[in-house]
């Protein structure tokens, strides 16, 4: 009778140690692969990896054009008034 139930007690505490090994396992799995390194050869990194690089392009160019519009442009004075006070109208002759 004691070695029955000695017996039943060790298949007892077998069964919570495999469940909380199973638990843990379950538990930790999700965060290793979290940790994962992307590789290199992955589609997924190449595909990232090229949109930085033409966002990077793309914002060099719009750079070097807004530079370029800055000095090709002259401040240009323009008058809307001019033709209706004549060509010499200084503040003297009123």
């Amino acid at each position: 009778m004691v070695a029955l139930a000695a017996a039943k007690n060790r298949v007892f505490a077998m069964k919570r140690l495999l469940a909380a090994t199973f638990m843990l396992a379950s538990l930790t799995g999700p965060v290793l692969a979290q940790q994962q390194q992307q590789k290199e050869d992955d589609p997924i990194v190449v595909e990232q990896k090229q949109k930085k690089k033409d966002a990077e392009e793309n914002d060099k160019r719009y750079k070097a054009t807004l530079d370029r519009t800055r000095q090709d442009t002259t401040t240009i004075r323009i008058d809307p008034w001019s033709n209706i006070r004549g060509a010499d109208d200084s503040k003297a002759k009123r």
